[in-house]
């Protein structure tokens, strides 16, 4: 969690955050979890890699979610994302038949949403780490107000950004960005993509082409969802 690892578009924003007791509290505690033995995912190596990809000046849509997957190997920074060779998880293949059904994009063998995060996408998680078969233990341990502070400077952007949320915790954590409901960036909902969820209105919400139907109106270069 030192500064230095921050990627440099994002230093300015979060170095102030970092530098907070509660930042601080949450770096000793990854330590402490993993000198008892803890397996925490993503690796240390992985945990802004999501800020790696996605430059904060080429953002053009935001994609958020929960928390890192929780199995080995599953987890590499991205939201929803995992690496080459894992098999593709449940709520990333729902993700790929609505992409299908809305684009006629044929669904990949593979789950790895780098390709989206290097045209722009950013793939952010509420919370960048979390235990092993643990879902949502890192919800709550710091991780928020450095996540909240990032979606807060792409708001803050006068760049026209779609922000596609799905689930309630989604709508949830954008909705404590003053002024977003009201800006021009345009707000995409839906229900999460889960498989307890998907069926509720997740399949049909057509987010992809209203992503790029508003980025191309607005005189901004779409973005290839071919994965």
């Amino acid at each position: 969690m030192a500064a230095p690892a921050v990627p440099d578009s994002w230093r300015p924003i979060l170095e102030p955050v970092l530098t907070t007791p509660p930042a601080r509290r949450l770096g000793g505690i990854l330590t402490a979890e993993e000198a008892a033995g803890k397996r925490i995912y993503p690796p240390r190596g992985d945990r802004l890699r999501a800020l790696e990809l996605t430059p904060l000046e080429s953002v053009k849509a935001v994609i958020l979610g929960q928390d890192p997957y929780h199995g080995p190997g599953q987890a590499h920074g991205l939201a929803f994302s995992v690496p080459q060779g894992i098999k593709v998880p449940p709520s990333l293949l729902n993700i790929y038949k609505e992409l299908e059904s809305d684009l006629g994009i044929a669904r990949p063998g593979h789950g790895n949403l780098e390709g989206w995060a290097r045209q722009g996408v950013l793939l952010l998680n509420n919370a960048l780490t979390v235990e092993e078969a643990r879902a949502g233990s890192h919800q709550q341990l710091g991780w928020e107000p450095i996540t909240d502070a990032v979606v807060a400077a792409v708001a803050a952007r006068d760049d026209p950004i779609v922000f596609m949320l799905w689930g309630s915790h989604a709508r949830n954590k954008a909705a404590r960005i003053p002024g977003l409901a009201q800006s021009h960036h345009l707000i995409l909902t839906a229900p999460h993509p889960s498989p307890l969820s998907a069926h509720s209105g997740f399949f049909g919400c057509r987010h992809f082409s209203q992503a790029n139907e508003f980025l191309v109106a607005q005189g901004r270069a779409p973005i290839d969802w071919q994965i």
